[in-house]
């Protein structure tokens, strides 16, 4: 039984390690005012950051179904089954648009996850899957491997503000910062699916403290994990980050990643973060 992987822009996977694990990828859209950009295909971060500094914030929208059912269609000739591993489903209709699609499709069967987290994280259970879809695992196996990792995942992450969450009703809880939005740096991390409010911190400094100790507290119990610095924008601070945590944490795989188009585009320039898996 041959298995194929699929996941959308927002894992933020490098093309290469797409490639050479074979993941395919579903773009979600960025909307400029009438204009629509497939994310990762037609714009990508870089662009996208230059584009905001003198565009009025998009909008962004899920992969229409046909997208899905053609890729499924595809896969169908030489695959039984597919893994479609997706942004969490409390903040896009994504995973539901997979599971949809699934059910219009013949010759093969759908298996969604609902990574329920975004980025890079999101990324190293596309990747886990990839590896172990190339050994020849069945599709029932690989599931089973993403739940278990699951119990291990966390992800937290520092906004400049809060007002691009506020405006696309993705964040949760909002209303307990909107008395000192200016004084502080929100900490945020995802909870049952959506992004809560996690600490009001008062600087950037302190806030990046923060989840370097909610890391340590992490991976205390020991083993071998991996982590992603995830950064909108902020290439050399994320890499200057990653050595001083390396030293610290021999035990961890660090990786830069970053927030793209879709995900910037709610977080904002300046976004920090940070997320963990064990191996």
């Amino acid at each position: 039984m041959k298995t194929a992987i699929v996941t959308d822009s927002t894992a933020y996977i490098p093309k290469e390690l797409r490639e050479k694990w074979n993941i395919h990828m579903i773009p979600l859209n960025v909307i400029f005012g009438t204009e629509a950009y497939q994310e990762e295909v037609d714009l990508n971060a870089s662009a996208f950051f230059e584009k905001i500094k003198t565009n009025e914030l998009p909008t962004t929208s899920q992969p229409p179904i046909g997208k899905f059912v053609e890729l499924f269609e595809e896969l169908a000739a030489d695959h039984d089954a597919v893994i479609s591993i997706h942004l969490s489903s409390g903040i896009s209709g994504t995973y539901q648009g997979a599971i949809t699609a699934g059910t219009m499709v013949e010759g093969i069967k759908v298996y969604a996850f609902d990574s329920e987290i975004s980025c890079m994280v999101q990324g190293f259970y596309a990747l886990e899957a990839g590896e172990m879809a190339e050994r020849g695992e069945s599709a029932e196996v690989i599931m089973d491997r993403l739940e278990e990792l699951k119990k291990t995942a966390d992800a937290y992450f520092m906004v400049d503000d809060l007002s691009n969450l506020q405006r696309g009703g993705r964040l949760s809880s909002a209303q307990a910062f909107i008395g000192s939005l200016l004084q502080v740096k929100p900490l945020l991390h995802f909870e049952n699916k959506v992004i809560v409010p996690f600490e009001k911190i008062r600087t950037r400094k302190k806030a990046l403290k923060r989840i370097v100790d909610l890391l340590g507290d992490g991976v205390s119990g020991g083993g071998e994990y991996r982590a992603v610095i995830i950064h909108a924008n902020r290439e050399k601070e994320a890499e200057e980050w990653r050595k001083e945590l390396a030293v610290l944490y021999p035990n961890v795989e660090f990786m830069i990643g970053y927030f793209g188009a879709v995900i910037g585009t709610h977080l904002g320039d300046g976004a920090m973060g940070m997320g963990w898996m064990k191996k």
